[in-house]
């Protein structure tokens, strides 16, 4: 009896140390403080044999020339038996871009346990044929904008034409909204996802809520689509 106490004890103290090792974020109470998405400037693809099955890592920024370099690394490595992925995001609709191929050639995509995967990078994955966000993997999600570079968008309106830049701001954001509205059917995801989940956090941080990012639990994932729930 003594020793399964003991054990017991050990258990809760391990579970104590795991959970002060990963804080959440105080700003982004959803998510943890630190998200490991790779410090790449740019995607880099490397492929790796893991468990026997090749996989492509996918690790970094998604920039405009993401799909072609995709592309390049699904050719060369052929044959790519899934696609492991982590970013911070990046360019929105190269991430698109670079979703559609991954469809096309029907790879499985998965977050790995400690990887996160964030705004672009979500449409990326969701491109798997299979999606799989294992235990301990991010699917973090925000509400895209066009107003990120505040400094740029000073520059902008000090030429003045605040109306013109509100116009084009306006107006590229619906198109961005139709598009990804669009990817998700294809992609069989949820667009719940994006009515109840991404446009529902703040865009830019104010005095009110400094949470702009959103990282959803494993039912989420598997409720709107994000993850392929495998039936036993």
């Amino acid at each position: 009896m003594p020793g399964r106490i003991i054990k017991a004890v050990g258990a809760c103290l391990l579970l104590l140390n795991v959970a002060a090792a990963e804080p959440m974020d105080p700003d982004n109470p959803t998510c943890p403080k630190f998200m490991n998405w790779s410090t790449y400037p740019a995607m880099k693809f490397t492929l790796e044999m893991i468990g026997g099955v090749r996989v492509l890592k996918a690790e970094g920024q998604i920039d405009q020339d993401v799909a072609l370099r995709l592309q390049d690394a699904l050719k060369t490595n052929d044959p790519v038996q899934e696609i492991w992925i982590r970013s911070p995001g990046g360019d929105a609709r190269a991430g698109n871009a670079a979703g559609k191929i991954i469809r096309e050639a029907m790879i499985p995509t998965r977050i790995p346990e400690g990887w996160a995967c964030f705004s672009a990078c979500n449409f990326v994955f969701m491109g798997g044929v299979i999606r799989y966000v294992d235990p301990g993997g991010i699917f973090a999600v925000h509400m895209f904008t066009h107003l990120g570079d505040k400094e740029a968008v000073r520059s902008e309106l000090k030429k003045g034409d605040a109306i013109g830049l509100i116009g084009d701001v306006e107006q590229d954001s619906a198109l961005l909204a139709s598009e990804d509205n669009d990817f998700l059917i294809r992609m069989g995801v949820s667009r719940k996802l994006l009515t109840e989940v991404m446009y529902q956090q703040k865009a830019v941080a104010d005095a009110e809520s400094k949470s702009t990012r959103r990282c959803l639990t494993q039912d989420e994932d598997y409720r709107y689509n994000v993850a392929t729930k495998i039936l036993n």
